[in-house]
């Protein structure tokens, strides 16, 4: 029986849940044999066992049951547009040889997407029907909870208060670009370009502390109509901020990049540390929503050539517009994910200048005697 969330952590609340009902029932607990900080054996031959929302991760077990916990919100930085399809349907294999598995997906609703959505939508009100869905409000589950509080959430952002506490699906989040065009747009194999001499080159940092969010550098230059992402690197944490700094403009100095835009994170901090090691820092003019903004035209065009970088890509396709409550549209990763990387690749594929040059599109290096190898498959420069 398997108990999967978005993290272990998580996991581990519906977990001590289940060990409280085995704890609570004489019959019950003679069964346990063994336990574990994140499984519990039975005597009857079945393991209850925590996991994480990875389609790769619960793939060769025969399962019994399976409790998905807060499925709307499930995280990824895995290449898929619905990484909770794919984790239900990774499942369903180990479940068809179990008469009377269950499925069990518990969550706050979301966006109108997903595994959540598409049991609503095909399954709620329907008698007969073989999968039931029960949608409640807050109060009618649980009534300790003021009713103050919720009548503040709706002040505060009733959008987000009719997901979390009258459980409807959000109509003002959708998704903001498709698998279909991330992959159009992504050369096959390609992990990096070097830097060519006669090319004008931009740079973009996304800065971090170095305790919670990746800190992220992207290098992109204009190639006829098109804008080329050549290098993007991430440092996640924990990371020492000066240290990466001084990767990265090492990095930097090998494009011909003297001067890098950033966000407006931290004050003076960027600017202190990469004039340290000859970099001019520029706060960025753009929010990082006009930045996804400004790219979506270019995507949807063909006119940007992006790495074979699956993070990359997963944050890409985590990216949702949402509308505001004065009518503006915001885009924003999702919640529990992140967007570290393709920000930084936002911010060079647009600040590219146009003037740039062409570069060759293979590159061949006499790698030992009688020998020739493709550039990619050297190890890169930068090690």
């Amino acid at each position: 029986m398997m108990v999967i969330a978005s993290d272990r952590r998580q996991a581990r609340v519906v977990f001590r849940y289940i060990a409280g009902l085995l704890d609570g029932s004489p019959m019950l607990s003679e069964l346990v044999e063994s336990r574990t900080k994140e499984s519990i054996h039975l005597r009857n031959r079945i393991t209850i066992e925590v996991h994480t929302a990875s389609f790769r991760a619960v793939r060769g077990y025969t399962v019994v049951a399976a409790v998905l916990d807060e499925v709307a919100y499930w995280p990824s930085d895995e290449l898929s547009a619905n990484p909770d399809i794919e984790i239900v349907n990774a499942l369903r294999p180990g479940m068809a040889t179990v008469p009377g598995s269950m499925l069990l997906a518990i969550s706050s609703p979301y966006a109108r997407r997903g595994a959540l959505w598409n049991a609503f939508s095909k399954h709620f009100g329907r008698d007969g029907d073989p999968v039931l869905v029960w949608q409640a409000d807050t109060r009618s589950m649980n009534p300790t909870v003021e009713e103050s509080v919720i009548a503040k959430a709706y002040e505060e952002d009733p959008a987000s208060a009719s997901a979390e506490y009258s459980a409807q699906f959000r109509s003002d989040v959708e998704r903001f670009v498709t698998l279909e065009v991330v992959q159009a747009s992504t050369v096959p194999a390609r992990q990096f370009l070097p830097p060519i001499e006669g090319i004008e080159y931009f740079g973009f940092v996304d800065p971090s502390g170095g305790s919670s969010d990746s800190m992220t550098l992207a290098v992109a230059h204009v190639e006829s109509d098109k804008r080329v992402l050549d290098f993007v690197m991430e440092r996640r944490p924990p990371f020492s901020p000066e240290s990466v700094v001084e990767e990265f403009s090492a990095v930097l100095e090998k494009y011909g990049c003297f001067t890098v835009v950033g966000d407006r994170y931290a004050g003076e901090w960027p600017r202190e540390r990469f004039r340290e090691h000859g970099i001019v820092y520029d706060p960025s003019a753009k929010s990082k929503s006009d930045l996804y903004r400004e790219l979506l035209p270019l995507l949807n065009s063909g006119r940007l050539e992006l790495l074979d970088d699956e993070r990359l890509a997963a944050q890409l396709l985590g990216l949702e517009r949402r509308t505001s409550r004065g009518g503006r549209d915001a885009i924003d990763h999702a919640p529990g994910r992140h967007d570290d990387l393709i920000n930084a690749a936002a911010g060079a594929l647009l600040g590219a200048m146009e003037e740039g040059g062409a570069s060759p599109r293979v590159w061949w290096i006499d790698d030992e005697p009688g020998g020739w190898v493709p550039a990619q498959k050297l190890i890169p420069w930068w090690h």
